[in-house]
């Protein structure tokens, strides 16, 4: 395989149109000799995408998802790193656990950063040996993802935990007294219609109000997971006016789908936190478009047929989101001119790998940076097929829909990863 390029007549982010090398996994001033050429007359050049939010899997879960096959799924969406969260099993929290993570995902499609969890097995009980997987095995972001650190003490204490090495507390907002086990989706109208237990919108925002104000009072740095409601977004609004280190990320389904769905019964619906109201999908989009919320990820769950083949408040919940999330930005964002292209690059590149500590990852596309890069057609629509996926799950929420289909070729590292 190539791994000299010339790519032609690309257009960055800011609109300005060039030719691209790339060498030894950077770009370079001057085309290489023998150089691979790709004409990109018309297509969009963006740095590689960074998802802060993936669920692998592996270990543990290979029959939903493996590193190889979520990666290579990661790659056909556009994406050169992602964040693989903790809920495996066992749970990544020790350092051996996150050095295995790191020696799994030798040969795979993207870079893969290991999530260390919060507490122990992500029972919420015990801190896991948050310095020794920072010290050994690099690890900067920590959470409990599928469950909220429980208690205020423990957050703080996990806070200080983290406050040496200016660590990250990714928080999953679900106060499990206001939404418990047996909440299945949004509580409103279509909750009641259905006969189904609903989670509350206060249940994430009372959650991001107690950890902003730990934050606020220790100086530590908080991510705000899937935001989902217009609650949320108020209490984001009022921590950033005072200063509070905190970022927050929002997911696909949340920018594009609503309750609504759930009436068609369909289990691929099931999602926590659940699909909300079409005024909190208006919340977020808008939060996203100002900045409030700095990062679209995508929250990607794999899950087996048989999980989700279930009554809909017993099925698994979490939907496969890698390969399509560029698509739905584009969709509810670009189409809709609340973002830029340059905006694009900011929300999906730049802060995510900021906020990972990701120093590579999410540069600009020019001479002497990193070779990571995605080619994008703007133009490009198709259906979409979940059964042409490349990752083992089919719990795909936008089968059927006609969306874009922007990605053309991914390079990691210079390295091409998918091409189409």
């Amino acid at each position: 395989m190539s791994t000299t390029w010339t790519i032609i007549g690309a257009t960055l982010p800011d609109g300005s149109t060039t030719d691209l090398h790339i060498s030894n996994g950077v770009f370079v001033e001057e085309a290489p000799t023998g150089a691979e050429r790709i004409d990109a007359r018309g297509l969009r050049a963006q740095p590689g995408l960074v998802d802060l939010h993936t669920h692998l899997r592996e270990p543990g879960g290979e029959e939903a998802e493996t590193i190889t096959t979520g990666t290579a799924a990661a790659a056909r969406g556009g994406f050169t790193a992602t964040f693989a969260m903790a809920n495996t099993n066992p749970a990544t929290d020790t350092p051996e656990r996150a050095e295995q993570v790191r020696r799994l995902a030798a040969g795979a499609s993207t870079e893969v950063v290991p999530i260390g969890s919060v507490t122990k097995g992500l029972a919420g009980e015990e801190l896991s040996d948050i310095a020794g997987m920072n010290s050994r095995a690099g690890v900067t972001v920590f959470s409990d993802d599928g469950f909220s650190v429980p208690s205020a003490g423990l957050v703080r204490a996990a806070m200080e935990q983290l406050l040496p090495f200016d660590g990250v507390l990714a928080e999953h907002c679900q106060d499990q007294t206001l939404a418990g086990s047996s909440a299945c989706c949004h509580e409103g109208p279509v909750s009641e219609e259905l006969g189904h237990v609903g989670w509350p919108t206060i249940a994430e925002s009372v959650v991001i109000a107690r950890d902003v104000q730990i934050a606020q009072y220790l100086g530590a740095r908080l991510h705000i997971c899937h935001v989902s409601t217009a609650e949320g977004v108020e209490v984001l609004r009022w921590a950033k006016a005072r200063g509070v280190r905190v970022t927050a990320e929002v997911m696909p389904h949340h920018l594009l789908l609503t309750v609504d769905e759930l009436r068609t019964g369909d289990t691929t619906y099931r999602v926590n936190p659940p699909l909300r109201s079409p005024e909190d999908v208006e919340a977020v989009r808008q939060a996203l478009a100002e900045g409030i919320i700095e990062i679209v990820a995508t929250d990607h769950a794999p899950h087996r047929k048989q999980d989700k083949d279930k009554p809909f408040p017993e099925a698994k919940p979490g939907m496969v989101a890698i390969e399509h999330v560029l698509s739905v930005v584009i969709e509810t964002m670009i189409n809709q001119g609340r973002l830029s292209w340059s905006g694009l690059a900011d929300r999906m590149s730049h802060r995510p790998a900021q906020i990972g500590r990701l120093a590579h990852q999410g540069r600009p596309v020019a001479v002497g940076e990193p070779a990571n890069l995605v080619l994008v057609d703007p133009a490009a629509r198709s259906l979409v097929d979940r059964e042409q996926a490349l990752s083992k799950g089919r719990n795909n929420p936008y089968h059927g829909r006609n969306l874009p289909d922007p990605v053309v070729a991914t390079f990691w590292r210079g390295r091409q990863t998918f091409s189409r």
